[in-house]
């Protein structure tokens, strides 16, 4: 991640394990450019999956929420399937639908605005948004100056072209596409590489690009060897190559996805109680089940359950 001011590090380390949900799979090959350009049409079919509100949780939202009737998200597109926008330019994916059955349980909108990912949690800290969702990873280290509501666990997963044999575990010398700011460009790629200078090994080309679909076209193209990415990210890059690409090697880290929220702030215990009641209520499950995410379903909703 970049490193927001007076912040530490905070990648947004999104991930899942297993296969996601793609129906009318829109890429398109350019041949004379090569480039892929993604209409981002997959959302399932049908309406968004609603939930009751609950008043006993709504009633101890925060004043001035409550006042406002919306709460204020800052948000980071693309980052699909979890975050990005359709062909009308929306926001959406399956945590903006997991937002919007919180809103439907605190009888509040759920206001998304768009903000550069590492602007999101300073914007939250100083009130500018009342919390973030963008694929955040809940850690130790980011802990001390956030709070987060787990919602989804995750991994990383690596992407190479169908023929190839590619080990992250001994990429040495391998080109290998980020996308810029996340966990797997800041913590996860250049752990690897140190570890090959270590074994006096060559490094690792860590190649940023500034968006998943560039890096994904880099590695459909040659540009690079392979790509690592958030688990749920990288399964549907795949399911969008037209066949081009294949998994390499298995989902790894595991670790819980989180709503940010500001330390200490009374929205934190409320958010994780709507959803709790998301879970407990089965509307949880039907959101996941209609994203395909069911792998990374959790039984627990909690607040600050970072394993590290």
């Amino acid at each position: 991640m970049n490193q927001p001011v007076g912040s530490e590090p905070v990648a947004r380390r999104r991930r899942r394990r297993a296969a996601v949900w793609v129906s009318a799979i829109a890429l398109v090959l350019a041949a004379a450019t090569g480039c892929v350009t993604n209409t981002e049409s997959t959302v399932p079919p049908g309406d968004r999956i609603r939930a009751e509100k609950v008043d006993a949780i709504a009633s101890q939202l925060p004043a001035s929420i409550a006042a406002s009737g919306q709460i204020k998200v800052g948000s980071n597109p693309p980052y699909a399937p979890n975050e990005f926008k359709d062909d009308d330019g929306t926001v959406v994916g399956y945590a903006v639908e997991l937002l919007d059955a919180i809103g439907d349980v605190l009888g509040v909108t759920m206001t998304i605005s768009e903000a550069d990912f590492d602007r999101i949690i300073p914007a939250v800290q100083s009130g500018t948004f009342d919390m973030g969702s963008s694929s955040f990873t809940d850690t130790k280290e980011r802990e001390k100056t956030v709070d987060f509501v787990t919602y989804f666990s995750a991994g990383v997963q690596w992407a190479q072209r169908v023929g190839d044999d590619v080990d992250p575990d001994d990429a040495c010398g391998l080109r290998v596409a980020v996308q810029t700011t996340t966990y797997e460009d800041t913590d996860e790629v250049p752990a690897k590489n140190d570890a090959c200078l270590a074994a006096g090994k060559p490094p690792i080309d860590k190649v940023k690009y500034d968006s998943q679909d560039e890096a994904t076209t880099a590695l459909i193209l040659g540009r690079v060897d392979a790509l690592s990415a958030d688990s749920p990210v990288t399964a549907y890059a795949i399911e969008r190559s037209d066949g081009r690409l294949a998994t390499a090697g298995d989902v790894f880290d595991a670790a819980p996805y989180g709503f940010v929220v500001a330390k200490g702030s009374p929205l934190g215990p409320v958010l994780q109680q709507a959803v709790q009641e998301l879970i407990d209520s089965g509307v949880y499950a039907q959101i996941a089940e209609r994203w395909g995410l069911e792998d990374g379903m959790i039984d627990t909703a909690q607040i600050n359950a970072a394993p590290s």
